[in-house]
C-alpha cells in the first residue's frame, strides 16, 4: 500500500505524478529498522526539494512517515516521493507545497546476480537532482535490453563513461578502485562506498582502457558486478570485495 502524508494515497492524488510528472525521490533498504546512509538520504531529499520547489521538507515528518511503511524486521525498500498533486502542467509555475509519497516493496535475499551491459549515448537532465522523470535513462534501459543485455551504460558528450541508468559505476584497476569523473546522479551507496574504500576519480572512455573491473552501485542493491561491457568480458572478484567493504557499513535506526 502507498500512503501520501501517512495516509492511504487516492488515485486522483497520484494523477500529479502520472500526468505532470514533477518531483523527485530517494530510495533506501531498511533492515531491521536500521538504514545505512539514512543522513545522506534526508540531505538528498532536503536538496532536491529546495530545488525543485524552493522549499525545506520537514525532515521529522519524512521520516515519521517513512516509518509507517518499514518493517519492524527484516528487510525491504522504501522510497521516499515528494511531489505536489495540486500541480499540472499549466500551474506549474505556481506555489509547491509538496507531500510525501511512501512505498514500499520486498527485497531480494542474497547477492544480487552479474550485469551484462552496453554503452550508449545519454546526458541525465539536471543530473544532479534524483527526480521522477526517468523517461530518457528507461528507455535506453529497454533497449539495451531488447538487444540482449541488462542495462545502458551512460557515455557523455566529451565521450566518457558516467553513470547506468539508475546506478553508479565504478572501475578496478590493478586492484585500486577509479571513479568517473562527469555529470552525473551521485548515489548514497556510492557516496558509503567511497568513504569506506576510498578511490581516485579519473575520466574513464567507453574503450575501458586499462581497467580490469567493473561494477554497479546502488542503495537497492548495495554492489554488483558487470561481467561485460558491449562483451568485453571483466573479472568479478574486485566487486565481491567491495560488496563486503558496502555489508560492512553500520546502519542508523529509522
Amino acid at each position: 500500500m502507498a500512503e501520501l502524508d501517512g495516509r492511504p494515497v487516492t488515485a486522483d492524488q497520484l494523477q500529479a505524478l502520472a500526468l505532470t510528472n514533477y518531483g523527485h525521490f530517494t530510495t533506501m533498504v531498511v533492515e531491521d529498522g536500521r538504514v545505512r546512509g539514512l543522513g545522506l538520504h534526508l540531505e538528498r531529499l532536503e536538496r532536491d526539494c529546495a530545488a525543485l520547489f524552493g522549499v525545506r521538507p520537514d525532515r521529522d515528518r519524512i521520516w515519521e512517515f517513512a516509518r509507517r511503511r518499514a518493517p519492524a524486521a527484516g528487510a525491504a525498500a522504501v522510497r521516499v516521493t515528494l511531489f505536489d498533486p495540486a500541480i499540472d502542467l499549466g500551474s506549474i509555475g505556481g506555489r509547491a507545497e509538496p507531500r510525501v509519497l511512501v512505498t514500499s516493496r520486498p527485497v531480494a535475499a542474497g547477492a544480487p546476480g552479474p550485469l551484462r551491459v552496453r554503452t550508449a549515448r545519454f546526458e541525465r537532465e539536471l543530473p544532479e537532482v534524483k527526480s521522477v522523470a526517468l523517461f530518457g535513462a528507461l528507455r535506453q534501459r529497454r533497449l539495451a535490453q531488447q538487444a540482449g543485455y541488462d542495462d545502458a551504460l551512460f557515455v557523455d558528450g566529451t565521450g566518457a563513461v558516467t553513470e547506468g541508468g539508475t546506478w553508479n559505476v565504478g572501475f578496478l584497476r590493478g586492484g585500486e578502485v577509479l571513479w568517473p569523473r562527469g555529470a552525473y546522479l551521485a548515489g548514497t551507496a556510492m557516496a558509503l562506498l567511497r568513504a569506506a574504500v576510498g578511490g581516485a576519480e579519473e575520466r574513464v572512455g567507453p574503450e575501458l582502457a586499462g581497467v580490469d573491473g567493473v561494477f554497479a552501485t546502488n542503495a537497492a542493491v548495495g554492489v554488483r558486478p558487470v561481467v561485460a561491457v558491449d562483451g568485453r568480458e571483466f573479472a568479478v572478484d574486485g566487486a565481491a570485495r567491495l560488496r563486503a567493504a558496502y555489508l560492512a557499513v553500520p546502519g542508523e535506526p529509522l
